[in-house]
């Protein structure tokens, strides 16, 4: 502890406790062990529930842990021992893992129930910091979380060691979902909410101009009708079509701009002597995501939309994304 005269300032200190949990999580991570694939392999083949469990400040990271393994591809659910020990065991059937989390290994309301939870049948993972304690001594498997020191002075209140928890618990999750081969298209469905929901459930149909708001010419129209379109439907480029309405081209008000610089008697040509030729494209299916990040990638600001035989069908602009909040 640090008195009112000395010399470290709150923001050292709370570098140094940053410092600690990181170092705590780093030891952790260097001893881990084939336990950890194992418990991969475990979850991964659960025919049941993962329910996971803990008291106090480790119930509230199982709470979490339970959390993103459900986001992630799996039926994961928290279950309070005090509760579970009162009736609540019934959500427990002999397909389901459970993965306890105690620092001590000694939590009374969590070991209360491991001989019930063994009577069911189910199969065990600690996440404890004594690998000689009544709980890992009783499963399956155990995750050591196990640390030197709590980043709290007194070395008392849950700080480090839920630090540790946590992490392990993202390593399982993440771990999981990956074995799982979950997608971000799998993510979609339990993400329906919110701008990140929008990212990943809109499709380019969905936001997409179309019918007479569409900017098409075909490659023989004149520079001049071309630029009539192009300012006409306000998207600051116009598709470019051949005789069988398949696109073959695009012309942008900064290829306008740059002909412009270039001089000459630029009014003479044709949308198809000036269009960009094999310009990016998506289909109506294409999800909201995919489009932004080709727009980001390639720094462009629209993109065409083209149906199986290549007939423009809609645009999509990038200000449609961020009005969306995509």
């Amino acid at each position: 502890m640090y008195g009112p005269s000395s010399k470290r300032t709150i923001t050292e200190n709370g570098k140094e406790i940053l410092q600690k949990e990181a170092e705590a999580v780093r030891l952790m991570a260097e001893r881990l062990d084939e336990n950890f694939s194992d418990a991969v392999d475990l979850l991964a083949a659960c025919k049941g529930k993962i329910i996971i469990s803990g008291m106090g400040k480790s119930g509230i990271i199982a709470q979490k842990i339970a959390a993103t393994m459900a986001s992630t591809g799996s039926t994961a659910v928290f279950l309070h021992p005090a509760d579970a020990a009162h009736g609540d065991l019934g959500i427990v059937s002999h397909n389901d893992v459970v993965i306890c989390l105690s620092k001590s290994g000694t939590t009374e309301e969590l070991n209360f129930i491991i001989p019930a939870l063994r009577q069911i049948g189910v199969r065990i993972i600690a996440m404890t910091g004594s690998r000689r304690s009544f709980l890992a001594e009783h499963a399956d498997l155990v995750l050591d979380t196990g640390i030197e020191q709590e980043a709290c002075p007194y070395d008392l209140a849950p700080t480090t060691s839920t630090t540790a928890m946590l992490a392990m618990g993202d390593a399982l999750a993440i771990s999981l979902m990956q074995k799982k081969n979950f997608t971000w298209k799998d993510f979609a469905l339990t993400h329906p909410k919110g701008s990140l929901g929008r990212r990943l459930t809109v499709r380019a149909s969905d936001i997409m101009a179309k019918g007479e708001a569409l900017p098409l010419v075909e490659e023989s129209a004149s520079l001049t009708g071309l630029i009539l379109e192009i300012t006409s439907k306000r998207f600051g480029v116009s598709a470019v079509v051949n005789r069988d309405g398949c696109l073959t081209g695009i012309f942008t008000d900064g290829d306008l701009r740059r002909l412009v610089q270039k001089g000459g008697d630029f009014l003479k040509l044709t949308a198809g002597e000036v269009m960009t030729a094999k310009p990016k494209t998506v289909t109506p299916a294409t999800m909201a995501k995919e489009c932004l990040d080709i727009l980001e990638t390639y720094r462009i600001t629209q993109l065409m939309v083209c149906d199986a035989q290549r007939h423009p069908v809609g645009i999509v602009h990038i200000h449609d994304l961020i009005t969306l909040g995509i």
